[in-house]
């Protein structure tokens, strides 16, 4: 078969050519086109010899169900045995956009599609040329990615023609994909809302929307899952690039160093060695290739590369593919989600086993004193000796008088507390330090030259809350007690976090 590529302008639909691809998939052939999240091979949705069209160019197995494309809303009640409330309050959050939405399926569908499954994952996607196809040829669209199966997904039209030239009747180039990882999918059918794939919409996102809890599937980080998949990507390794890929979890210090040595030591045995870094660190390797995701602090601009740099990593034929782990707060689940998959779960821990917290703040004799206490209070699974240090003592003060009246009355001690220094040789390698301002992390790592950076945090943010830890000082007593509550609310989030993992990591 030939492949016809054509070229269209998002911005101004050649609506001849877009024709020309929606009566293909109304006539049962293939066509591969641009969403907002990577490219999709599309087919007739409700057509079973369609579909299976679909498995066999992508070699994709058949009980991995595929996701069908609407472009209005109403078309849910064709797929859908009922459409739940929830889907509806989704919708009108989320869709046009990177959501998938898993809901029981409709007669009209076909087992071919689904995988087999009594279920239909179904999303709406964002994108002009996605939008138009569909409603040019008149069908509900199938689509997975548009690439082989098992290998990075395409996120330009160039790896579409790479994988799947000659097998597919047309390709719908639309230029790069704008957020480069696969849509959120989000399972319907069960009593609570399940995340079975994240994405770019977080599960706090749904969660906001819902206004209730939406839990994450174990599955998602598990290396041995065995269950019948219920949505794309949940059984089979994914996204992988030819070159056997390890990544290396940690601080930024460790995981330098033990890429280094794994480079070094492949390098002996004549192996052309590949790592994948940042913006911030890529200086500091010396392999056959270093590329850079981007910025940390982009995490859409890591996400935009992922799938790309694992494409060139197969290009440039490298052998072993050493990984940076990308644990960003907002959609670094979904980043290491699809990082794990491509490397076959092989992950190198160079972690520190933390056995010291040190909370700090300004002087010593409140927030800081109020987190200890109330720290104590919590059991952790592996224990930590809890410390309140200040970053300008003059002398030896006790606790703030509102701030031990609040701990008191919630049966707190405030036994020795008394206000000390942070000193550098307070913080040794298996200490975590917590504060509760931006401004103080920067000024003990200014201050302290030797320190490693990643073991500073600020509190709230490493739990994940969005507002710093306010100080009460020279408030009511009142101020005091709503600081506690404050303190105690991210604390609990941050013992869940201590303990989740077991063995204090960070």
């Amino acid at each position: 078969m030939e492949t016809k590529i054509i070229t269209i302008d998002q911005n101004n639909l050649d609506h001849k050519l877009m024709q020309e691809a929606g009566d293909l998939i109304a006539a049962g052939e293939l066509v591969a086109f641009p969403t907002e999240t990577v490219y999709g091979l599309g087919g007739d949705a409700l057509d079973p010899e369609a579909s299976k069209k679909i498995y066999s160019a992508k070699g994709r197995p058949s009980d991995n169900p595929l996701i069908v494309h609407i472009s209005d809303f109403s078309d849910m009640e064709r797929v859908a045995k009922t459409v739940p409330e929830d889907a509806r309050k989704l919708s009108d959050a989320f869709w046009p956009g990177p959501l998938t939405m898993i809901v029981e399926k409709g007669d009209a569908v076909p087992y071919a599609t689904t995988g087999g499954m009594d279920t239909v994952a179904v999303r709406m996607p964002n994108h002009p040329i996605a939008l138009d196809l569909i409603r040019r040829s008149g069908c509900l669209i199938a689509a997975p990615s548009a690439n082989t199966s098992g290998r990075p997904s395409p996120t330009e039209a160039a790896h579409v023609a790479e994988d799947l030239s000659g097998k597919i009747a047309m390709i719908i180039d639309g230029g790069p994909v704008g957020i480069g990882i696969e849509s959120t999918i989000i399972d319907l059918t069960e009593d609570t809302p399940m995340v079975l794939r994240p994405g770019y919409i977080t599960p706090q996102m749904l969660s906001d929307v819902l206004g209730k809890e939406v839990i994450i599937d174990p599955g998602i980080i598990a290396a041995d899952d065995t269950r019948k998949p219920k949505a794309p990507g949940m059984k089979y390794k994914h996204y992988a690039p030819k070159a056997d890929m390890i990544i290396v979890d940690g601080t930024r210090k460790h995981v330098i160093a033990k890429i280094n040595e794994l480079v070094a030591s492949h390098r002996d045995d004549g192996k052309k060695i590949a790592v994948i870094a940042t913006e911030e660190t890529k200086q500091f390797y010396d392999a056959d290739v270093v590329l850079s995701m981007g910025s940390r602090a982009d995490e859409d601009s890591i996400a935009h590369e992922l799938y790309r740099i694992l494409r060139d990593c197969d290009e440039l034929d490298v052998d072993v593919i050493f990984s940076e782990s990308f644990s960003t707060p907002r959609i670094g689940q979904a980043i290491m989600n699809r990082m794990l998959k491509a490397a076959g779960h092989q992950v190198i821990d160079t972690h520190v086993k933390y056995d010291k917290i040190i909370f700090v703040a300004q002087t010593g004799t409140c927030r800081e004193q109020m987190a200890k206490g109330i720290m104590n209070d919590f059991v952790l699974k592996v224990p930590m000796e809890i410390e309140a240090r200040g970053l300008v003592v003059q002398f030896p003060e006790p606790i703030n008088q509102k701030a031990e009246a609040v701990l008191i009355s919630n049966g707190i001690s405030t036994e020795g507390m008394v206000s000390t220094q942070l000193e550098e040789s307070d913080i040794t390698e298996t200490t975590m330090v917590f504060t509760m301002e931006s401004s103080q992390r920067e000024r003990i790592i200014e201050s302290f030259a030797d320190i490693d950076p990643e073991q500073v945090f600020v509190l709230s943010q490493y739990v994940g809350d969005e507002l710093e830890i306010l100080d009460p000082y020279g408030g009511t007593l009142q101020s005091y007690g709503l600081c506690y509550e404050s303190l105690r609310a991210t604390l609990k989030k941050l013992v869940r976090l201590l303990n989740a993992n077991g063995e204090n990591n960070q």
